[in-house]
């Protein structure tokens, strides 16, 4: 028989299991609780991360909207002959971020939101370099999803949710559950992906890629498609879409610097290993590259001071910075370790 404060403890013991059991079913902790690895605070509240996924789908699930092309001539054209994507809001009166490419070549476009109201869709900005672009309807009152804040704060292994229009334009608001697989990742890109398991497919491209506290991590735009390949998708970092949509605010495109040099890349970075060997000089393109005395044949080691070994590692460096800057290149000519100050170009690819 149990007495006096070994009794007493066996009942606390069981209280907190359960607490515990209570917490796990409903989800929801005391307000003013602190987050913990098992835990998520949301506008105050703290959850338990178990019970997220559907409260962060209802909640970013407004955000997020279906994008279709209709033929310019239905008479003469298919009716089926659509293409179709998904964006989501980054303002409340009508502006919606979404991928290059799903809209580049939209004639006629058609913008439902997540409650099935149709609304006429102009393109406003386009960058095929970052493969963002920017749709605007008139229309007011919607609620913009959130951005997570820059730097981007994710670790592999995170839970995520992708939200789009997968295959059928009637499955439009499919959500999908996965992982951060990988970050800092460059596939057939200027930029650095984030890589997800979550399953994106055609028609999830530029919907939104998003964490447990209902933050814009990412926005999906490809995936790798092969009979041996399973669960390989990718999303544009949300630092990224940021950049992208600061100047087309400011500027109304992506002035984007260059060194106005044509870099190659070592076998190694090509082939994806680690590396810390420079990019070879194939040509100085630009009048500021050629004054300074860069040539063709010179190995750059780093910008300002931080090294680079590839394109896309050069190109996230850059994003600090406008044409007109300048910046400290180092360089190996003709057996000399050297540093020239670089006046930046403005890129004018893609």
């Amino acid at each position: 028989m149990l007495r006096g404060n070994r009794q007493r403890k066996v009942v606390m013991m069981l209280a907190t299991a359960l607490l515990a059991l209570t917490m796990s079913t409903s989800g929801v902790i005391a307000a003013g609780s602190k987050e913990g690895p098992s835990t998520r605070v949301i506008d105050g509240e703290l959850y338990v991360k178990a019970s997220l996924v559907p409260d962060v789908i209802k909640k970013v699930s407004p955000s997020v909207v279906a994008i279709i092309g209709k033929p310019a001539d239905e008479k003469n054209a298919s009716r089926f002959a659509l293409s179709h994507g998904t964006g989501v809001f980054v303002k409340s009166d009508g502006w919606i971020v979404t991928n290059a490419h799903v809209v580049q070549d939209m004639e006629r476009i058609v913008v439902v939101t997540s409650d099935g109201k149709e609304y006429t869709g102009t393109r406003k900005q386009i960058d095929p370099a970052s493969d963002l672009a920017l749709v605007k309807i008139n229309a007011k009152g919607f609620k913009p999803a959130k951005l997570a804040a820059a730097p981007l704060k994710v670790e592999v292994g995170e839970t995520v949710i992708a939200i789009g229009t997968p295959v059928s334009f009637s499955l439009r608001n499919t959500a999908t559950v996965g992982v951060i697989s990988g970050m800092n990742r460059s596939v057939s890109s200027d930029y650095n992906l984030l890589q997800t398991d979550a399953a994106i497919n055609p028609g999830n491209s530029g919907g939104p890629l998003v964490n447990l506290k209902g933050e814009v991590v990412g926005i999906n735009s490809m995936k790798f498609v092969d009979v041996d390949i399973d669960s390989m998708g990718f999303a544009i970092p949300a630092d990224t879409v940021r950049y992208v949509l600061d100047h087309f605010d400011k500027y109304g495109k992506v002035k984007r610097a260059s060194l106005g040099l044509e870099l190659e890349e070592s076998w190694s970075a090509v082939v994806g290993l680690p590396t810390e060997e420079p990019m070879t000089v194939l040509e100085a393109a630009s009048p500021n590259a050629r004054k300074v005395g860069i040539s063709a044949g010179d190995q750059l080691y780093s910008v300002n001071g931080k090294q680079v070994s590839t394109n896309v590692e050069l190109n996230e460096l850059l994003k600090a910075f406008l044409p007109g800057q300048t910046v400290n290149v180092t360089l190996l000519s003709d057996g000399d370790l050297v540093t020239r100050k670089l006046v930046l170009s403005e890129y004018s690819g893609h």
